[in-house]
């Protein structure tokens, strides 16, 4: 059995960055941006955090000061934002985006083939009865380790579908609960999250009026998430922060099955092309898009075939086999999969609290893993050498994508501060002393 080392590391995609689409397109972006923004007044109505922005499902983009200082202490390293998804309306995490999207893509396909609105009409009308009962006709279901089954079982239920969610053994007890209090039905697997999705695509097999939303194989999902490179874009504009051939943008992203983070990275090609650079960040233990960029062609390869236990804190990247669509659209585009310890994952939700004062999942963290191995490694100024970045850096732009955090329940989020300082006071290391 071939074997692949669980130390903390930064792989570089040696495949030309000439983006090569394979099923996914830009026009169908388009449509799911569109289809946001004709849900966002009925959004408005159903979530009372979707009012101040109009009923649109977004994050802010947070200058970080503090985790700057704390990075870049030397200088010269561009200036550090947080796409900050872990305060996400609706789910509280970055699967509020294509989740959302998908069961919104579901409603309005059911209601368009039944008369009960138009494309141009008042959206809001689905909530009236005879739009409720419709949906409550049908079941939406998905498997999930945690936060994919947030965001769809709760949008799906608020609209009135029945929603099933298949949770693998990594889910927290608290999603399950705040699930369930919202009328969503849980089903507790014992297995991993393919054995959920497994189930899942099972249970909705055997149900003529169920719809199973795919996590490895979905495009709907996909383009939802893809959307967030647009308003990620305009941000910039509004933050006044230039991504040209002078100033690169370097994003980081956390990555489980990988739709998330491929889904915003196609966006961000498609907005920037050669100026961003993209970076997933994985366990170490559960690399799963790792493995399956390494793998030969048409070879599927899963992190357990590689000897790793798919164990993590970070319940959200707890994945065994990435999403093959997502490889296919990554191959071209992706920079790097950096790989990042758990402890390094404490170590830095700890401090992001402490210096920003934001409350984030371990997976949240992931992302500042990325920034420090591109800094800290000889792959990371490989990478900037072959590109051409070393004398831009001064003035690049550094983006760490958070997920989870908005409903983490306050004891959890003390377990996780207990924990970081439980390996400071192990390892007699200061804030930030994670290395590569």
């Amino acid at each position: 059995m071939q074997t692949l080392d669980t130390a903390p590391k930064l792989w570089l995609n040696p495949q030309p960055q000439i983006p090569q689409t394979i099923l996914a397109t830009h026009a169908a972006v388009d449509e799911a941006d569109a289809r946001l923004l004709r849900f966002a007044p009925l959004l408005a109505e159903l979530f009372e955090d979707t009012r101040d922005t109009a009923g649109i499902i977004e994050s802010p983009l947070l200058r970080a000061p503090a985790m700057q200082r704390a990075f870049h202490d030397g200088g010269g390293k561009g200036s550090l934002w947080i796409k900050a998804d872990h305060a996400l309306p609706v789910a509280g995490s970055i699967k509020a985006r294509g989740g959302v999207h998908e069961v919104l893509e579901i409603a309005e396909n059911l209601a368009l083939a039944h008369d009960l609105i138009a494309r141009d009409s008042d959206y809001r009308d689905l909530l009236e009865p005879r739009a409720r009962e419709l949906f409550s006709q049908h079941r939406i279901v998905v498997g999930s380790t945690g936060n994919l089954g947030m965001s769809i079982g709760i949008m799906a239920s608020a609209l009135g579908f029945h929603a099933t969610v298949h949770m693998s053994s990594d889910a927290k007890p608290w999603k399950k609960k705040r699930l369930r209090d919202r009328g969503v039905e849980v089903i507790e697997n014992d297995g991993d999250y393919g054995l959920a999705v497994a189930a899942g695509r099972k249970r909705a097999a055997e149900d003529g009026r169920a719809f199973f939303i795919d996590d490895e194989h979905s495009l709907p999902l996909f383009y939802g998430y893809a959307v967030a490179a647009r308003r990620l874009a305009r941000q910039c504009e509004m933050q006044r922060i230039a991504v040209d051939a002078g100033h690169p943008l370097f994003v980081y992203l956390p990555c489980g099955v990988g739709g998330a983070p491929s889904g915003i990275t196609f966006g961000l090609k498609q907005v920037y092309g050669e100026h961003v650079h993209c970076f997933f960040v994985e366990p170490t233990e559960s690399p799963c898009f790792l493995a399956q960029m390494q793998a030969p062609p048409d070879t599927l390869r899963s992190v357990y075939d590689l000897g790793m236990s798919n164990r993590t804190e970070a319940d959200g990247l707890a994945v065994a086999q990435a999403s093959l669509l997502a490889v296919a659209e990554m191959r071209s585009r992706l920079a790097g999969v950096v790989t990042t310890s758990d402890a390094a994952m404490f170590e830095d939700l700890a401090t992001v609290f402490h210096l920003e004062g934001h409350v984030i999942e371990p997976s949240a963290a992931a992302g500042f893993s990325g920034l420090r191995a591109l800094f800290g490694t000889d792959e990371g100024a490989r990478y900037l050498g072959a590109n051409g970045l070393q004398d831009k850096m001064a003035d690049a732009t550094h983006i760490v994508w958070t997920t989870g955090g908005r409903f983490l329940p306050p004891d959890e989020h003390v377990r996780f501060l207990d924990t970081a300082a439980g390996q400071r006071a192990f390892n007699g290391a200061t804030a930030g002393a994670v290395s590569y």
